[in-house]
């Protein structure tokens, strides 16, 4: 088995980064249901950003429980990246403008093309980090873990 080491949540976000711009994000529902579903989420900053709908199943379970948990996808020799963390839903037109043209990676027009102030049923999940590992050779080639 591989070692453990502590990390930086820079060194998290720059492993995730270079693995895969997409990622799996979980969630629990009301009724204690998990739901997992791939998403292209970015950082700013230590928050995590995701473009949902507002009645999305993620908007909804979210707004039950807000701990949620990512997983990038691995790679071919086995490297990952875990985040679990605190979400919360943005529907506020600032806060759209502000990550439609600084933060994504990704044309958000493609999804909603109404651009910020014309897309109501769009919204962003913020997640907070509490904790991370990064994941090499599936845990076999060692483990890094981040604790806020």
């Amino acid at each position: 088995m591989g070692s453990e080491l502590d990390c930086t949540l820079d060194e998290v976000k720059a492993f995730a980064t270079g693995l895969s711009p997409w990622a799996h994000l979980a969630t629990v529902g009301a009724d204690g249901e998990p739901d997992v579903v791939p998403v292209h989420p970015c950082w700013e900053g230590d928050t995590l950003w995701t473009m949902v709908g507002t009645t999305s199943v993620k908007a909804r379970n979210t707004a039950d429980n807000p701990k949620v948990a990512f997983h990038w996808q691995v790679t071919e020799n086995g490297d990952g990246v875990e985040v679990w963390g605190t979400s919360e839903l943005f529907t506020d037109v600032e806060t759209k403008k502000r990550l439609w043209d600084g933060v994504f990676d990704y044309d958000l027009n493609a999804f909603a093309p109404g651009g910020p102030e014309n897309s109501p049923d769009t919204a962003f999940l913020a997640v907070t980090p509490t904790r991370a590992l990064i994941l090499k050779q599936y845990g076999m080639g060692g483990v890094q873990r981040w604790t806020a």
